[in-house]
């Protein structure tokens, strides 16, 4: 466990001393501003990028190997993830002529009230409201 987690340290300080070298030709004033990028800047530069992509990799590598080793003492419990519902089943669909004739069959009613509503525009309702159609040319 000890050497473990040095070598997550070990690995994090990689990390750290790859991002100086990617920082430090700016931090120093080595790299001059306003200018292209000197031989040195970009050997550096990119050789911090290497160093700390490596150190990345290795600290992510630790720390598995670390929770891992937690999980075998038992210091740390595995979540068991929950298992996900079952979508419903989707209904099967029903052939045009019956889907068509169901439409025409809920359409029916209102078909008729609004061509009531249409034939009625002037006068009452039973109920005592105006139709629909004649209250949008009162406003």
């Amino acid at each position: 466990m000890i050497r473990k987690f040095v070598g997550a340290v070990a690995a994090a300080l990689a990390v750290l001393a790859g991002l100086w070298l990617m920082v430090a030709p700016f931090a120093l004033g080595t790299q001059p501003e306003d200018s292209d990028w000197t031989d040195p800047t970009t050997t550096e530069f990119f050789t911090g990028l290497g160093v700390a992509v490596v150190g990345l990799v290795g600290v992510a590598a630790f720390v598995m190997a670390i929770y891992q080793d937690l999980v075998a003492r038992g210091l740390v419990e595995v979540r068991q993830r929950q298992a996900e519902p079952e979508p419903a089943p989707e209904p099967v669909p029903a052939t045009q002529e019956t889907s068509s004739a169901e439409l025409a069959a809920l359409l029916a009613p209102l078909v008729e009230a609004l061509r009531e509503d249409l034939n009625n525009s002037g006068e009452h309702r039973r109920n005592g409201k105006s139709s629909l159609v004649g209250v949008e040319e009162t406003r």
